[in-house]
């Protein structure tokens, strides 16, 4: 099966009561990354995310708001400006897919050894710096850059030294993984190695074509 969907990310800076505008037919998560909006009714604050299939309600609560917004779609129904869009090669849409947001932390000077997931994703980087190695590429991210990871492309990551450092990342997963780690790593010695990164799961939903 052909699985023509597009993962992208987009970032919306709302004024006070401003409403966001939205495509109905996208699976979507947003993550409020500072202030606070008014999603479907519900106040969702900073450091918070919903998840959802349809076009939600979202107001911009009285300091305004600025949203990591991921969407799924199929690719001839992808629009508007983003940071990063990439279509999903890596996964068959007849195995069932959920859609993850989590965070990722690493202590200053730390890293995650070479591994690869169990699905793509786009990451985004919230706070310190990092490096990522991964097909003979070396590049280094400031808060407010995203990335792309394909899953089967080995990675190593490593956090700048002077501050820790966390991304939010949506993966599209199989759905069997729900609840479950997706991270494999590529060596056998570093899978026994201790590990320093901390995770935040914010949303895993199934996904409903």
């Amino acid at each position: 099966m052909a699985n023509n969907y597009e993962l992208s990310l987009h970032c919306d800076r709302l004024a006070p009561q401003a409403r966001l505008e939205t495509k109905p037919e996208h699976h979507r998560i947003l993550y409020v990354a500072h202030g606070s909006a008014i999603i479907d009714g519900q106040e969702y604050g900073t450091d918070t995310a919903w998840f959802g299939a349809a076009a939600p309600t979202c107001v911009a609560a009285a300091a305004g708001v600025e949203l990591w917004r991921w969407e799924l779609c199929p690719v001839d129904s992808a629009g508007g400006e983003a940071l990063l869009a990439a279509p999903i090669t890596t996964l068959e849409a007849g195995d069932g897919w959920l859609m993850r947001c989590d965070s990722v932390a690493l202590p200053p000077g730390d890293c995650a050894y070479r591994h690869v997931h169990q699905g793509p994703g786009i990451r985004c980087l919230l706070e310190g710096d990092i490096r990522i190695e991964t097909g003979g590429t070396m590049h280094d991210h400031a808060p407010g850059e995203a990335w792309f990871e394909d899953g089967v492309t080995p990675v190593f990551a490593q956090a700048g030294e002077q501050s820790s450092m966390r991304f939010i990342r949506v993966m599209i997963l199989p759905r069997a993984l729900k609840g479950e780690r997706s991270i494999r790593y590529v060596s056998d010695a570093d899978h026994d190695k201790p590990k320093c990164q901390t995770y935040k799961i914010y949303k895993d939903e199934f996904i409903v074509f």
